[in-house]
Formats: C-alpha cells, sequence, structure tokens
C-alpha cells in the first residue's frame, strides 16, 4: 500500500502496531532492551568505586551549601521579623 505522496507503508505505522496484542509488544520491548543492553560499556569495579566517590561527594558538599544557606535565611528572618 502506498500513501498520498507514493511512498511505501511498512508494518512498524502506528495502525499496524495498534492491531499487535500487548504481549507481542512487552516481548519487543523486553528483547530490544536485551539488544540495548548488551551495548552498554559497563564500568570496571576501580571506574565504578571513583564514579561512586565523585557522586557521593559533590552531593555531600551540596547539601552542606544547602544547609549553610537555609541556616543563614533562617538566622536572617528571625532577626527581622523576631
Amino acid at each position: 500500500m502506498t500513501d498520498t505522496d507514493g511512498t511505501e507503508r511498512n508494518a512498524s505505522t502506528p495502525a499496524a502496531r495498534a492491531k499487535k496484542n500487548i504481549f507481542t509488544r512487552l516481548a519487543l520491548f523486553v528483547r530490544q532492551v536485551i539488544v540495548e543492553l548488551r551495548k552498554v560499556i559497563w564500568p570496571t569495579r576501580k571506574e565504578l568505586i571513583a564514579y561512586t566517590t565523585v557522586v557521593l561527594v559533590f552531593v555531600l558538599i551540596m547539601a552542606g551549601i544547602v544547609a549553610g544557606l537555609d541556616f543563614i535565611f533562617t538566622r536572617g528572618v528571625l532577626f527581622i521579623f523576631g
């Protein structure tokens, strides 16, 4: 079947996908996830520990900054409004 512009329709059009049942679509999704996970370059244990340490340190620094600003603003508001 062709569209109005003369291009061929393939089976992955929204109308064709809607005809498949939920289990067929779910199985296709799981297969695609597995294919994509095989493409992932997983970090080594050393890299994973380094990345985790960097994230935790960054989160702790940001939490400290937010807590410090909260303390300063709380003191300021209590000073102004009593």
